[in-house]
C-alpha cells in the first residue's frame, strides 16, 4: 500500500490519500492522470489492469486502488 501512496503522490501531489474518498468523483484525478497512474500500477505490481476496470468505484480512493490491484494479482 506504501508504494501505491507513492505512485499517486508522484501523480498529484496535494492530495490526502489515505482519507481521501473521492478521488475521481471530487476531481483530484482526471483522465490523462487515471492513465498515468494505470500505467505505474501495471509496471509497479505486474498486473494488466483490463479497461472494463477503468470505472470510478476503483479510483475513488487509495483502498479502492489496493482493493483491485489485490484482485487483479490473485486472478493471475
Amino acid at each position: 500500500m506504501d508504494e501505491l501512496i507513492e505512485i499517486l503522490e508522484e501523480i498529484q501531489p496535494d492530495v490526502d490519500y489515505k482519507t481521501c474518498h473521492n478521488l475521481i468523483d471530487g476531481h483530484y484525478l482526471d483522465s490523462l492522470s487515471i492513465l498515468s497512474l494505470v500505467a505505474e500500477l501495471e509496471d509497479a505490481f505486474d498486473i494488466t489492469i483490463p479497461t472494463v476496470e477503468i470505472i470510478p468505484a476503483n479510483f475513488n480512493s487509495a483502498e479502492d486502488i489496493w482493493t483491485m490491484i489485490v484482485r487483479l494479482q490473485e486472478e493471475d
